[in-house]
């Protein structure tokens, strides 16, 4: 194989990396061109690693190691709430900020009917099942603020209240930092709903 068309090969699979266009593909490929080749080994292994080692809790369908990830099995978390959140990395975000010390349950995506992805196709049923057993309290709907986040909030609440399971949601409104009159309207509205007494 020449080295026009090993190069192209790298472009190709790099440019299929979510965010990474062209210019960047580009960038990368030859940064790897001109690295050593421990460095070029020491990706491909971190890559591989991560692909044999890594999957879906049994419980939360977070990421993990063992059966269970390191959330699920420490016992110190508050096991009477649980955030439901969409991907496993919006649980990386969540425990990034230290305010949240309960457990999780990852949907693996939202509710879109535009891409045909209903409930059935997401961990809904396995949520339930979790609710049916642990001696869970409050379930907080930590999905994004947008159409399918939305929408997908909406249907678990519909769910879950009959099982008279306290269902909460996160606030959205004003970033801290924000100016009100760069504010879009459904943001400012969601602030003014979601106030709190001072």
């Amino acid at each position: 194989m020449n080295a026009d068309r090993s190069l192209q090969i790298l472009l190709d699979e790099l440019g299929r990396l979510p965010g990474i266009g062209p210019k960047s593909a580009q960038r990368i490929a030859y940064y790897l061109l001109e690295a050593d080749a421990e460095e070029a080994h020491r990706l491909a292994d971190a890559i591989l690693m991560v692909k044999n080692e890594v999957h879906f809790c049994s419980r939360c369908f977070n990421y993990a190691t063992a059966d269970e990830c390191s959330i699920c099995e420490d016992m110190s978390r508050d096991r009477t709430r649980v955030c439901v959140v969409g991907e496993p990395r919006d649980v990386s975000a969540i425990e990034r900020t230290g305010s949240y010390h309960g457990l999780y349950h990852v949907l693996g995506g939202v509710i879109s009917p535009m891409d045909k992805i209903g409930p059935e196709q997401l961990h809904v049923r396995e949520l339930l099942a979790r609710l049916g057993s642990e001696d869970i309290e409050e379930v907080i709907i930590a999905t994004n603020p947008n159409i399918e986040g939305e929408t997908t909030a909406s249907y678990l609440a519909r769910t879950i209240k009959p099982l008279g399971i306290a269902v909460t949601r996160l606030a959205s409104g004003l970033p801290v930092g924000g100016d009100l009159e760069y504010a879009d309207e459904l943001t400012l509205g969601r602030a003014i709903e979601a106030r709190r007494a001072l």
